[in-house]
This record gives C-alpha cells, sequence and structure tokens, in this order.
C-alpha cells in the first residue's frame, strides 16, 4: 500500500470529517487523478527531443507516456493537423499516490529558491494545476542523459468541487503552499 494512501485512510479522513462536519464518508475529498502533460513544441525540428521527452516523462510517472497530437493546423506556428507536439500520462491509484509523494517529498524541495507554492492556482471546481520549469527535479532523471531542459503541467484533480475542500485537503497531505 501507498504511504500517503495509508496516511489518508488513517489521519486525514476522520481529520477532514471533524473540520468539515460530515458524517458520509463517501462526501470527503478524495484524489480522483493526476495529470502529467509535457508540451514539446521544438519537437516539429528535432524527431528526437519527442522521443526523449517520452522516455523521460515515462521515468518520471512510472508508466508508459502517450504522445498527444495537434487536433488542428495553426499556419503562424508552422503547425500541421497530426503533427507530434507533446506527451502525457494519467496516474490512478496506487501510482499516484505514490507520485504525488515523490513530488511533495523529494521534487519539490529541489527546486532552487522554492517558496512553496501557489495557493491560488485552483481552477473552482476543485481541481490544482502547478507547472514545473525544468524535468531535472525529480530523481529519476539521469542528469547526464539529458540533453535539453523540459517543463511540464502537473494538474492534481480531486473529488470535491469546492476549492477551499481540495486546499485542505492537499494541505493534509503535505503539500507545502506558501503564505499569501
Amino acid at each position: 500500500m501507498a504511504r500517503l494512501l495509508e496516511h489518508y485512510s488513517k489521519s486525514i479522513v476522520p481529520d477532514l470529517k471533524k473540520k468539515l462536519g460530515r458524517e458520509n464518508l463517501m462526501s470527503i475529498p478524495k484524489l480522483k487523478k493526476i495529470v502529467l502533460n509535457m508540451g514539446v513544441g521544438k519537437a516539429l525540428q528535432d524527431k528526437n527531443r519527442m522521443e526523449q521527452a517520452v522516455d523521460q516523462l515515462s521515468q518520471i510517472a512510472g508508466q508508459k507516456a502517450v504522445v498527444t497530437k495537434a487536433k488542428v493546423a495553426i499556419s503562424s506556428f508552422k503547425l500541421r493537423q497530426g503533427n507530434e507536439i507533446g506527451c502525457r500520462v494519467t496516474l490512478r491509484g496506487k501510482r499516484m499516490y505514490e507520485f504525488l509523494d515523490r513530488l511533495i517529498n523529494v521534487a519539490l524541495p529541489r527546486i532552487r529558491d522554492f517558496r512553496g507554492i501557489n495557493p491560488k492556482s485552483f481552477d473552482g471546481q476543485g481541481n490544482y494545476s502547478m507547472g514545473v520549469s525544468e524535468q531535472m527535479i525529480f530523481p529519476e532523471i539521469d542528469a547526464d542523459k539529458v540533453t535539453f531542459t523540459q517543463g511540464m503541467d502537473i494538474t492534481i484533480v480531486t473529488s470535491t468541487s469546492s476549492d477551499d475542500e481540495a486546499r485542505e485537503l492537499l494541505k493534509q497531505f503535505g503539500m507545502p503552499f506558501r503564505e499569501v
């Protein structure tokens, strides 16, 4: 069992039940999925970049990344429909909790001049999105083999539609929000 999943069931659920004043366990907020997205616009000029990005995202997530293709052509970006422009991974279940554990306890503290993440990055539906400027903060990536740095978006989807409840859930997991 993942460490954060065990922590959720043993201490977070009773605490949220008391804080939110709910009796029904099914109404307590929980994580649904975590989506990792890497846009690789430079892959149009260099096909090798897409292969490396997929490989690195697969190493970070612990499962194979899917290549995303352009849905429409945009002439100003020299983009044709069907071009490979990014990759993504959707994590659920045990892998989701293990990734969140690594993100909170290992990757985020490795960011240079880290003062916490923005507590206002919720979308109004209880989902949190954050951007990471380079993939090197994850220990799975070998720095010697990296030829280019690549950013990524991380979206944490919760079962609640309230931002305040989702913020409280992520705080309970140990997400390092900065003070506003």
